[in-house]
């Protein structure tokens, strides 16, 4: 007699299959399912159905086998408060929260208030290989000197989808960001990254994304995407920026930035210089700006030599302005 183990259908792609633990799962998903919960969850379960949920998003990681396909579910009954950054090294898995297509404000919400501890220098950090993350709010509100990203990607060939990317701290600090990007090959879609309500203080270059180069360490900005994705910001002086990068080696090979918009709070006290910046003229690869608009923020989309900017580039206040650095 078959077990619940073995029961699927065959013959037809991605059928119903019934694990050990009575959970429908596709027959796609080739390794193990792990499920947080953090109201009803503990980090004592087995993590391998929703009534031995692990309570937290680090905890359920610790569980996966690199390379294995494992899948990470969570409960966006409540938000996943971590006490220290979710540091991910694990390879090939997914992460898979809210599914209900939002862009603003997934249900599955992961969030650090950490106070101490140099290492914690956000609320997750992933340096592994083909790691997908779909429908997750991260946010950090860490008062640790170190913690100023919620989000630092250092991995190869990732996927955010439908995540949002939320530091309500550290506002007044240069380097700080949503996002420190450094990651190889990584894409970004339909993800929502800043904030319209906080502002930033002073003339400071404290962007929704930061690609300085070995931030993580050997870590650089190569072949990345970001597709249909909002950056939000309340300036408060005009040397503020989306995104920017220290140096003239930040990127390498190629930088796209397709259908994204840039947008600047009505209520902020400036409206930034540029939206994207770099410190030097690129010499190790280019940044394409294609098709993104600016609402009540810089009209020239970057003035960087090595950043180009395609279609017409439409702001609040006009129309058909593009700017081509080279």
């Amino acid at each position: 007699m078959a077990t619940k183990y073995e029961y699927r259908v065959s013959g037809i792609p991605d059928a119903p299959i019934i694990d050990h633990y009575g959970n429908i799962r596709p027959s796609s998903v080739w390794g193990n399912t792990y499920f947080v919960d953090y109201r009803n969850g503990a980090d004592t379960n087995n993590g391998l159905s929703r009534g031995n949920a692990r309570k937290t998003l680090s905890s359920a990681i610790s569980l996966v086998t690199s390379n294995n396909w494992d899948l990470v579910v969570g409960d966006p009954d409540s938000e996943v408060v971590e006490t220290s950054m979710i540091t991910n090294t694990s390879n090939r898995f997914n992460i898979v929260g809210d599914t209900s297509g939002r862009i603003l404000g997934p249900r599955f919400r992961v969030g650090a208030t950490i106070t101490t501890g140099a290492t914690n220098i956000a609320t997750f950090q992933n340096t592994g290989v083909g790691v997908g993350v779909y429908g997750v709010k991260f946010s950090n509100a860490s008062t640790v000197a170190e913690g100023i990203y919620s989000v630092a990607e250092g991995g190869e060939y990732s996927v955010y989808s439908n995540c949002e990317i939320y530091k309500s701290t550290d506002l007044d600090v240069t380097g700080a960001a949503e996002l420190l990007m450094n990651g190889d090959s990584a894409r970004f879609v339909n993800c929502y990254i800043g904030s319209t309500v906080n502002a930033t203080t002073g003339a400071i270059l404290r962007p929704n994304v930061l690609l300085t180069r070995e931030t993580i360490t050997g870590k650089v900005a190569r072949d990345f995407v970001f597709e249909d994705c909002i950056f939000a910001r309340k300036s408060g002086d005009t040397g503020n920026r989306f995104v920017y990068g220290a140096n003239a080696t930040d990127v390498e090979r190629m930088g796209l930035f397709k259908k994204c918009l840039f947008w600047n709070a009505k209520l902020s006290a400036a409206v930034p210089a540029q939206n994207v910046a770099f410190g030097s003229s690129l010499t190790e690869g280019e940044v394409l700006l294609w098709d993104c608009a600016a609402q009540n923020a810089a009209t020239a989309m970057s003035t960087t030599t090595g950043v180009f900017v395609m279609g017409s580039v439409p702001t609040a206040a006009t129309t058909g302005i593009a700017v081509q650095a080279s």
